[in-house]
């Protein structure tokens, strides 16, 4: 059940309505169609781009208390919205200028009869806002759905105070790449307590300044946002308690405390610590309540393990002999009671710690909880088998794919919470198989193609304030578009992109090398994946393979095969058979130029380059998948390159295309065997699973999550037998298990499985299909023919 964030920094605890966005259909016409009477609104001598927090506020009277009363409301950069006191709700959802995101919300019921407040948190990080921001100008804007709404909305009636409370503190670890954005200092001796609850005293706030109305993209000659309704659901939020305590210096910190059931005090002039552990890893806000303590400063760091001497993380689960380095908050207590610090942004930790100095006055700790935030992701799939190790993959896996998805999906939720195209396409088969929930892969897809720039091609992550292009991750995003159109029946959506497609294509056939047919220079950073050997110094870049920099990688030559293939197979799908042909002749000539330069007769691999001075295992993959390996000749060929160690090895990201080659090649059963470095990373203690098996870096990484799609895609077998899931092939691939039983979420209902093999070939078991869905069911040589519900026994 969903709790909501109590208010911020307020002295009584109170608890908000659930609160969800509206669906476009509650929405009035005219606010998508016509210009705005509401004004975006900011404060009239403040800067318009640098750092500042600001308040604003409205005081209206209601005859009734109104059934409904519908508004819609956004900020640059963002926001938190109150009613009578009580937290509505967070946004924008991030976006760009051009498609700059409104929520759509009812505050019927946070109204009273009589005298009502609504009321604003808005902020700007400015040169520190996250790379995953993109900003015009610091402004609020909020706008009544009808005529009864818009006694509120923003113009000059509001009123606004800039906060003289919060200052920004780097986010940043030194040594580390961090794109999120700063964290806070807030010295509550500058907070203006009360300052959202009705009948405040604002007689000495300012009135703000009006910029222009709210316009959309389909009005208005001056565009300063491109205002559109939110596309995904408000995030969810649960509160939390710490596990326990693993540390203390000059403090006693009990189990009650941080149960809730006592408080903690801390004697003046005092410098204490405490260590406290989630146990697992998390993205929430951190709620501190405190009393007293005037002069007090509380530090709180936050990390997603601690590390050694060597500045090596280790066992997740060990603390001693180890430190926290993290980026940290800080709060100023003014001595009064029950002041609440609630962060702008939400952390990420599995460790918090606490350094307290204390005035001349004692300080009292009331509470310190959290509340979970993430994107709404229910798990509406399952999966056991007698393999209890799979079971905490699942789980592990499943906790990981969740802290990697907000308002977009995050590469990872402490250093970057940045979207990247190679990333994402694993993390929305995810979100498909176990959730079921498309919304946020849909939203990714338009956001990519919203990125792409004048040649073609898309940015490697978005939204982003700092273009960064890695070409191979434009053909991620075509393949992003056949997963969906094979598992949606959605064919407006997907001719939204034929454009987007052609003219990502374009940019590699373009640039074939007419000498040698195979893909020539792309230019941008060609990151393939991030083995230590690809670490090209001389262009200063990672992640490179042979013939990324100057041309003729098979690589990225095959994998513009892979692409054109799919997009091949949507276009003939959808009667463009001659462009549908044109793709397919491109990936022949791809196929055919690699195998007759890069193929080595001597040792049957793949070079990665016609030169022949590196061989990687994405080479021998991207070869099965296009088919430059014969079929016949595909399962000896996949068995022996996966076992050479001689080859680069793929990363925990390029595991999920191993997978596939061993799909192609019939190999399926041989899945749990690839499945080493997940068990070796439970025995590190880790929760989430992170971006390197043996790094100190991300924890939580969700391309490392593919396991969980596998689950269900291959060992369960569960797949799209034609577009748009309209119908369903299930094949599944047991490999050693003995056992195994679930479901997974389809658009019509639940596909639910329970399997269990007889003797070495035999199975019995059920399958159940939603009303409507048909398929075939297929196990060595049988295959059965199913609708609604199959029990069967197969000698």
């Amino acid at each position: 059940m969903k709790r909501l964030l109590s208010l911020l920094f307020c002295s009584v605890i109170l608890f908000a309505a659930a609160t969800e966005q509206l669906p476009q259909n509650r929405i009035h016409p005219d606010i998508l169609n016509k210009p705005w009477k509401a004004y975006w609104i900011n404060h009239p001598t403040a800067t318009f781009s640098e750092y500042g927090v600001f308040h604003l506020r409205k005081e209206f009277h209601l005859e009734e208390k109104p059934g409904e009363f519908i508004i819609h409301v956004s900020a640059d950069n963002r926001y938190k919205l109150y009613v009578n006191g009580q937290f509505v709700c967070l946004g924008p959802a991030s976006g760009d200028i051009m498609h700059w995101r409104f929520e759509s919300i009812d505050i019927g019921p946070f109204l009273n009869q009589g005298e009502n407040s609504i009321a604003a948190l808005v902020w700007n990080f400015g040169g520190l806002k996250p790379i995953a921001q993109l900003s015009y100008k610091t402004a609020f804007i909020l706008q009544g759905n009808t005529a009864k709404e818009e006694l509120v909305n923003s113009n000059s009636t509001w009123k606004i105070l800039e906060s003289k409370a919060y200052s920004p503190v780097s986010g940043r670890v030194p040594g580390y790449f961090f794109a999120t954005g700063p964290c806070d200092r807030v010295d509550a001796a500058q907070y203006p307590w009360g300052w959202n609850d009705t009948g405040y005293n604002d007689s000495s706030w300012l009135v703000p300044r009006q910029l222009s109305v709210g316009l959309s993209v389909n009005n208005g000659t001056h565009i300063d946002w491109g205002l559109e309704p939110r596309q995904i659901p408000l995030m969810e939020r649960y509160d939390q308690q710490f596990a326990r305590v693993r540390r203390t210096k000059n403090i006693e910190v009990t189990a009650a405390f941080l149960q809730g059931k006592e408080s903690l005090t801390i004697d003046a002039n005092q410098n204490v610590s405490f260590l406290l552990d989630q146990d697992e890893l998390t993205t929430a806000y951190p709620e501190l309540i405190v009393s007293k303590g005037q002069g007090s400063e509380i530090k709180l760091t936050y990390a997603e393990g601690l590390y050694d001497e060597k500045k090596e993380k280790g066992n997740r689960d060990e603390v001693d002999g180890k430190k926290i380095i993290g980026y940290s908050d800080y709060f100023l207590p003014d001595g009064g009671d029950n002041r609440k610090f609630i962060p702008l942004w939400f952390r990420t930790w599995r460790y918090v710690q606490l350094d307290i100095q204390t005035g001349d006055e004692s300080l009292v700790i009331e509470k310190l909880t959290s509340e979970f935030t993430g994107y709404p992701f229910e798990e509406n799939a399952s999966f056991e088998s007698d393999n209890a190790g799979l079971s905490r993959i699942w789980e592990t896996g499943w906790r990981t794919a969740r802290l990697c998805a907000g308002e977009t999906y995050y590469d990872c939720p402490y250093y970057e919470q940045l979207q990247y195209v190679g990333d994402t396409r694993i993390q929305a088969l995810i979100s498909l198989y176990v959730s079921g929930d498309d919304r946020l892969m849909r939203k990714a897809i338009r956001s990519f193609d919203d990125s792409r720039f004048n040649e073609g091609l898309t940015s490697s992550r978005y939204p982003t304030n700092t273009l960064q292009v890695i070409p191979p991750y434009s053909l991620f995003w075509v393949d992003m578009i056949y997963d969906y159109w094979m598992h949606r029946d959605d064919p407006k959506f997907i001719r939204e992109f034929f454009s987007g497609i052609e003219a990502v294509l374009g940019y590699f056939i373009q640039r074939i090398d007419t000498g040698t047919g195979m893909l020539g220079k792309t230019g941008y950073w060609n990151f393939v994946d991030g083995a230590e050997e690809w670490n090209r110094k001389e262009a200063n870049q990672s992640g490179i393979p042979g013939g990324g920099l100057k041309g003729n990688s098979s690589i990225l030559s095959l994998q513009l095969a892979y692409s054109c293939k799919h997009a091949a197979e949507i276009f003939r799908y959808f009667g463009q058979s001659e462009k549908a042909t044109y793709y397919e002749n491109i990936a022949r000539r791809m196929t055919k130029a690699v195998k007759a330069l890069c193929l080595d007769p001597a040792n049957g691999y793949i070079a990665d380059s016609p030169d022949k001075n590196e061989w990687s295992m994405h080479a021998q993959i991207f070869a099965v998948l296009t088919g430059v390996i014969p079929k016949e000749e595909q399962p000896e060929f996949v068995r022996r390159f996966r076992n050479d160690n001689r080859l680069i090895q793929p990363s925990l990201y390029f595991r999920f295309y191993l997978t596939r080659a061993l799909q192609e090649a019939g190999l399926s059963d041989e899945f749990p065997e690839t499945l080493h470095p997940w068990y070796g990373m439970l025995n590190m203690g880790l929760t989430t699973f992170p971006e390197r098996p043996d790094g100190n870096r991300s924890d939580c990484h969700a391309w490392s999550s593919s396991p969980n799609y596998e689950f269900l895609a291959l060992i369960a077998g569960i797949k799209p037998a034609s577009p748009g899931f309209k119908t369903v092939i299930i094949k599944p691939h047991l490999g050693d298990l003995k056992r195994i039983k679930g479901k997974m979420p389809h658009p019509q209902g639940t596909i639910t499985f329970s399997l269990e093999r007889i003797g070495a070939y035999g199975l019995k078991g059920m399958i159940e299909l939603p009303q409507g869905l048909s398929g075939e069911f297929v196990w060595k040589e049988h295959s059965i023919s199913l609708t609604n519900r199959k029990d069967f026994h197969l000698p």
